[in-house]
């Protein structure tokens, strides 16, 4: 027996040593393959396609780009990118007929010159920088998603006043976060009164119906603070019928200001600052927020959560793509699915800061297509097809004006960009009622039209 486990422990020296423990070297040990590295499908460049290999008819394509950048539809940029790829985009600067329009209609002696449009507003590539307006209210909600997801924030139906405190003494107390991300608040529009310098209650259905025009104040967050509760079916100057309807559709920038607010409490860190970690970073955007013109607030001066994103327009296209995806996809999976997916399921015209619009109706009139975008002044839209797998973005013309600081807060006197710090895009931020031949919803239905059958 003893020469037998001797000839046995001989055998296996070998391998390894006799009694020892260990792993084995042994040459027919099978090869591990390591996991593959996560690759992110949130593209820091995107990948092109030709318009053919995409599934479009080329010729039609291109029509729909010149219907997009024509003459008259102060068009700065568009593009479309299908299944995640850049199939398209097209940039200009100011044409000859626009300029003659602006010229035309200015109020304002320099914006007379026509040299003025020319060099303010040249040439454009993919490298300039398109501003959001209000397609940033959609940002922002998705930044509450993400507040929810991390748990500074319950869900959407807590209590907004949970962080802004200053609602807790009266009525304002059951207002929840829900309500102000679909505009439905109840609280009175706030508008800048030329005759007091301040902001106050809306005194016209104009300026209320394009969210209150709190631009002129310095400091924006207190005034969207500070507002009461409408009163049910009290007569109002601001109101499209005349008479309130508790939780009627009011659009307002005041609500989604206060939700940066809100971001600002619940998280510890100011929009721009968790911004900038959870989102900008995650899908590879480079992004410019605007501020008011405090120096106090969340971060010398208050993020401008309802308006105010510089990016190029391929930067645009990721947070569109990132919806697409349904989410920020992670090594470890999908992050805020479930805040997307409730987004993305809106049957309505307007749902948590994102628009909407049937593009494909059956015969009885149910809608097939429901295309959600966002929406920003002068018609900046970031569009989300997910029928057709596209995206879609348009801007308008643009130039960030940084004459009063070199600071992106905001700080506008009328009539005087040269002293100023103003969002320039053309032509009504530029204070001209100009008409554009642009339409999203026809730009879009000649995309789809372009798709090969």
């Amino acid at each position: 027996m003893k020469k037998l486990a001797s000839l046995a422990c001989i055998i296996a020296l070998a391998l390894q040593a006799c009694g020892g423990g260990g792993g084995s070297s042994s040459p027919y040990a099978p090869a591990v393959t390591p996991p593959p590295a996560f690759v992110s499908p949130h593209p820091e460049t995107w990948e092109t396609q030709s318009a053919t290999d995409a599934g479009f008819n080329a010729t039609a394509l291109s029509d729909a780009f010149n219907y997009a950048m024509q003459d008259g539809s102060f068009t700065q940029a568009a593009i479309v990118i299908r299944d995640g790829k850049l199939i398209q985009e097209e940039y200009r600067g100011i044409a000859d007929g626009e300029i003659n329009t602006l010229v035309s209609l200015a109020s304002d002696q320099g914006a007379q010159d026509p040299a003025f449009w020319t060099e303010n507003y040249g040439t454009r590539d993919s490298a300039s920088l398109m501003t959001s307006w209000s397609t940033a209210k959609s940002f922002t909600s998705l930044l509450i998603g993400m507040a929810i997801e991390k748990e500074f924030i319950t869900s959407t139906n807590q209590l907004a006043s949970d962080f802004i405190t200053e609602w807790q003494a009266d009525d304002r107390i059951n207002i929840t976060i829900e309500q102000l991300l679909d505009m439905r608040s109840g609280l009175v529009p706030v508008c800048f009164l030329a005759n007091s310098g301040a902001l106050g209650e809306c005194a016209n259905q104009g300026d209320a119906a394009a969210g209150g025009n709190i631009v002129f104040y310095p400091d924006q967050m207190t005034g969207c603070i500070n507002r009461g509760l409408a009163v049910d079916g009290a007569p109002y100057p601001w109101d499209s019928d005349g008479i309130y309807t508790e939780g009627e559709f009011l659009y307002s920038n005041c609500d989604t200001q206060v939700l940066g607010e809100i971001l600002f409490r619940a998280t510890g860190q100011d929009p721009g600052t968790f911004a900038q970690a959870e989102l900008f970073e995650a899908i590879n955007m480079t992004a410019y927020w605007w501020r008011d013109n405090v120096e106090s607030g969340q971060a010398n001066g208050n993020y401008l959560s309802y308006c105010c994103l510089d990016a190029t327009a391929q930067d645009f296209a990721k947070f569109g793509y990132l919806m697409q995806l349904g989410g920020i996809e992670v090594e470890s999976g999908t992050q805020y699915g479930g805040y997307v997916s409730d987004i993305l399921a809106m049957d309505s015209f307007y749902d948590k800061q994102f628009w909407s619009f049937c593009a494909e109706q059956d015969g009885g009139g149910n809608c097939l297509n429901r295309v959600i975008h966002t929406s920003g002044f002068d018609g900046q839209f970031v569009v989300m097809d997910f029928k057709h797998n596209l995206i879609i973005v348009r801007a308008s013309l643009y130039k960030s004006y940084l004459n009063h600081s070199d600071d992106r807060k905001m700080f506008l006197i009328p009539g005087s960009v040269a002293t100023s710090n103003w969002l320039g895009s053309v032509p009504n931020a530029m204070a001209i009622q100009a008409p554009t031949t642009f339409s999203i919803a026809e730009f879009h239905a000649r995309v789809v039209s372009a798709i090969s059958q």
